[in-house]
C-alpha cells in the first residue's frame, strides 16, 4: 500500500497500491443495503475523469513510479458483498 485518501490535484484517491509493476488507483464506493442500488454506478464518467487527473498528479510527485503499469480499480461493496471492477487506464 503506497497511500490511503491521498488528496492531489484537489481530489482524492482512496487506495494507491503497487503489486509487481503496477500501480492500482482503487476507488471504493459502498451502499447501505439492497435496494439502494449499485455503488459501481456512483463512478461516473465524470468520476473516472477525476480520478485519472488525481492519478496523474500523484504520480507526477512519485516519479521513482515511473514506468510502471498503471491502472484503475474500482471496489463496490453491498450488502456484505464485494464486486471488484479492474480497468485499464
Amino acid at each position: 500500500m503506497l497511500a490511503t485518501n491521498a488528496w492531489v490535484g484537489g481530489y482524492e484517491l482512496d487506495l494507491v497500491l503497487r503489486r509487481g509493476r503496477t500501480v492500482v488507483f482503487c476507488e471504493v464506493k459502498s451502499k447501505g443495503g439492497e435496494g439502494l442500488g449499485d455503488p459501481l454506478e456512483m463512478v461516473t464518467v465524470e468520476k473516472q475523469r477525476r480520478i485519472t487527473q488525481a492519478a496523474a498528479a500523484w504520480l507526477a510527485e512519485h516519479p521513482e513510479h515511473a514506468g510502471l503499469e498503471v491502472r484503475l480499480d474500482v471496489l463496490g461493496v453491498s450488502a456484505g458483498r464485494v464486486e471488484h471492477l479492474r480497468q485499464a487506464f
